[in-house]
């Protein structure tokens, strides 16, 4: 059987870092992917989809990354569930991280990041676009176009 994820997207938020009883360091965190087409009105929809990472992976990736970092995961899905204090049987379905990769410079990060505390919207990560000719993410309005050339793999 084959079970495997990769995805590139921005984080929705920071991650949250907890550590289990036993020690072992555990963050989750929600990736936001563009969808490769756009919808009846042209602009393209993003899915939200739920990570975890551990151990020492989970303690570097709080480290260096925050709000609207771009960045690559490779992983696996896993589903599990649980009852609720109401008694409700909870499902999740997340990808559980192997491998991640920071995929902008420490200075493209912090721009991206000074422009979302300066009043920007950085819950609306498809105003945001590549522009190769700045080698930077730019507010201008329009959607995130990333192409096969763009990715790093």
């Amino acid at each position: 059987m084959i079970n495997r994820s990769v995805l590139v997207g921005r984080l929705t938020r920071a991650p949250e870092l907890r550590y289990t009883n036993s020690g072992a360091a555990v963050a989750t965190f929600t990736i936001a992917v563009n969808r490769q087409f756009t919808n009846q009105n042209g602009e393209r929809e993003a899915d939200f989809i739920s990570c975890v990472i551990w151990r020492k992976a989970a303690e570097n990736f709080t480290n260096f990354t925050h709000k609207g970092s771009l960045i690559g995961i490779d992983g696996h899905i896993q589903t599990r569930n649980y009852e609720n204090q109401q008694g409700t049987r909870i499902y999740v379905t997340e990808v559980v991280v192997d491998n991640f990769s920071l995929l902008e410079s420490r200075a493209e990060s912090e721009h991206h990041q000074s422009a979302n505390s300066n009043g920007h919207s950085s819950n609306n990560n498809n105003n945001r676009k590549y522009d190769n000719n700045q080698n930077q993410y730019g507010n201008n309005g329009g959607q995130m176009d990333i192409t096969d050339n763009d990715l790093p793999f």
